[in-house]
């Protein structure tokens, strides 16, 4: 009897002993740090669509044993629940704990732009950010039937997309980011600002237009409104608005060169023949030159009151203009002015 006690003994400590081995290895497997850095965090963008290798290859830099990582992958059931979207693995991390983040984790990011010139711009500075590329991205922003229900055309598209910072998830579709835009747009032109822009006689796209040329013709907020109402007085009275950022926004669509560096318009680019030239058409440009600010677009909803109908760069006082009610008064400091930005040598 004794030697069956110690046999049915010696069975149960093997057992014990096995299952404490099969405990050490699951936990180490699935509970202890496998990742190869201690600082900052390790970002894994898994693309829609993408298999079990794709994923696995996204997070294997950040692992110090993948092996270890590939067998609680296949425990868990990872393999057939691959998810795409961004993941963001931190240091200390066990296999369970990475494993548990890409499955069930994807973190937003926040999407940033501004000063986009055109809207193949913007759909190239999107891509950088999210995951769809700029072509598509691109094909959903100019879709004609989209903009037509919208009240946008192909020319003033940009006007939709205000500057600013938005969460998105980085598998967002570009479907998903054009409503997201639309509806900021639509936020945005609340009853008060809607108000403003019919007393101007303008429409949202009109108003945001000007606020581009608005936009590039200072960057000081404070004199913001002082020059939206140049523009102002110019649209009530017919007369051009004679804004050089426009000159020289033609002359890159001209050139179909927006990478180059204009910092002087030269008498010859105002005859350019581009409804864009505000010095040869009269009126709101049909579109934007760039994104504008919201300040810019607050500050022409908001433009002040003066009698001022012309103004130029200030060589007294930088960054800001000194603003004229006549043109003979206008003319001799914009005489100064050219007498001066010759002597600085700027040709082009």
């Amino acid at each position: 009897m004794n030697k069956y006690k110690k046999i049915l003994l010696g069975i149960v400590l093997i057992g014990l002993a096995f299952m404490a081995v099969f405990a050490y290895t699951v936990y180490d497997t699935f509970f202890t740090s496998n990742t190869n850095f201690t600082e900052g965090t390790y970002e894994v963008l898994i693309p829609t669509g993408a298999d079990y290798n794709t994923a696995f290859l996204a997070m294997a830099d950040a692992v110090e044993d993948r092996d270890e990582l590939h067998k609680t992958a296949q425990r868990k059931g990872y393999i057939k629940n691959v998810k795409a979207g961004r993941f963001i693995i931190e240091p200390g991390m066990s296999n369970n704990d990475i494993i548990n983040a890409v499955r069930s984790r994807n973190i937003p990011l926040n999407v940033r732009f501004n000063n986009q010139e055109r809207i193949e711009d913007l759909a190239g500075r999107i891509a950088s950010q999210i995951e769809p590329d700029s072509l598509t991205l691109l094909e959903v922003m100019q879709d004609k039937t989209f903009l037509e229900e919208n009240g946008f055309t192909k020319e003033n598209a940009l006007t939709m997309y205000l500057p600013n910072q938005y969460e998105f998830y980085w598998n967002s579709s570009p479907e998903a980011f054009r409503k997201r835009m639309l509806a900021s747009w639509k936020s945005f032109w609340n009853e008060s600002r809607l108000a403003k822009a019919k007393e101007l006689g303008l429409t949202p796209q009109q108003v945001t237009s000007l606020a581009a040329i608005v936009h590039k013709e200072t960057a000081k907020n404070d004199e913001r409104p002082t020059v939206a109402g140049v523009y102002i007085n110019r649209l009530k009275s017919g007369i051009k608005l004679d804004a050089d950022p426009t000159v020289i926004y033609s002359k890159k669509l001209e050139d179909s060169d927006f990478n180059q560096v204009i910092k002087r318009v030269l008498y010859k680019d105002l005859t350019i023949d581009n409804k864009f030239n505000t010095y040869k058409y009269t009126g709101v440009p049909p579109g934007p030159i760039v994104t504008p600010d919201l300040k810019a677009i607050d500050a022409v909803l908001n433009y002040k009151k003066h009698d001022y109908y012309y103004f130029v760069a200030d060589i007294d006082n930088f960054g800001y203009h000194d603003f004229s009610k006549t043109l003979s008064e206008h003319n001799r400091k914009a005489d100064r002015y050219r007498r001066w930005i010759s002597s600085q040598n700027v040709n082009r």
